[in-house]
This record gives structure tokens, C-alpha cells and sequence, in this order.
């Protein structure tokens, strides 16, 4: 009969096939621990080894969403995670990297500025839910067709 995983290798197994935020580990692990006690033991000496990271996990994930999100976006949802603001800023986009994907993710949907008001705030709402800003999305509605011509 196979024996059961233990915490620990339960803990490698996740951190061998992903990053992933000290946060989305406990939750995943939490199951499987016998106390909080032992589970927050683990989780600090995988840290401490580096095999566990937020802040790489910051940067992955930023660099692997930034190219279809905006800031906000990526914000809450690393906040979701389990990471502090402070350290998700550092590997945030900058505004002038986050107009060029709003322009870019436009560009992408609609192949055609917007004709009327109406396809306008449909453009305009796309964005928003994208985690763009209200400057950012004024910018890009601005800026998007007048670029290329």
C-alpha cells in the first residue's frame, strides 16, 4: 500500500511545478497539517532556503499577466494571494508601459476605432475590467488610432 505524502514533500511537489505565494501554499497545505503550529514551521524554513518566495512570485506573475492587465488587476489579485502592496509596487509597470498594453489589448479586441458613443464605452468598459484606470484608459482611447496612421 502507498504511504501518504508527507507535509513536506507535499510542500515540494507544489513549489517543483510553480511559484506560488507563502499564502496559496498554507491554504493548499492547511488540509494536510496536523496543527497551524507545524504547517507555519515548514512554510518559514521553506523560506528561509529560498525555495519559497513572495516576491519571486511577484515578478513571475506580474511578468506573466502585465502583457493583458492592468495594475489594478494585477494588484487585487496578488493581494488575493497574500502579498503586501509594498512588494508587489516594485515589479509593477510603469505608466508609461501600462498605456502602451492598454493600447496594445485595444488594439487587439477592437480592430477599429469606435464609431459612436455607445461602442465607445464598450471599448472603454473592456478596458476597465482589464484593471486599466480611468487615466490610463482616457490616455489610450486618446492616443490608440492616431499612433499608427
Amino acid at each position: 500500500m502507498k504511504q501518504p505524502l508527507s507535509l513536506r514533500a507535499r510542500a515540494l511537489n507544489i513549489l517543483a511545478r510553480q511559484e506560488i505565494s507563502r499564502a496559496d501554499l498554507k491554504r493548499k497545505l492547511a488540509p494536510y497539517a496536523d496543527n497551524e503550529n507545524e504547517l507555519d514551521q515548514l512554510l518559514d524554513e521553506l523560506a528561509e532556503r529560498n525555495w519559497q518566495s513572495d516576491e519571486r512570485f511577484a515578478e513571475a506573475y506580474i511578468h506573466s499577466k502585465s502583457k493583458r492587465h492592468g495594475t489594478l488587476r494585477l494588484k487585487q489579485t496578488l493581494q488575493q494571494k497574500g502579498i503586501d502592496n509594498e512588494t508587489a509596487a516594485s515589479f509593477l509597470p510603469s505608466r508609461e508601459q501600462e498605456l502602451q498594453t492598454a493600447i496594445e489589448v485595444l488594439h487587439k479586441k477592437f480592430k477599429q476605432p469606435a464609431q459612436d458613443m455607445k461602442e465607445m464605452q464598450k471599448q472603454m468598459r473592456f478596458l476597465a475590467y482589464r484593471g486599466f484606470d480611468t487615466d490610463t484608459i482616457r490616455a489610450a482611447m486618446k492616443n490608440d488610432w492616431f499612433e499608427e496612421e
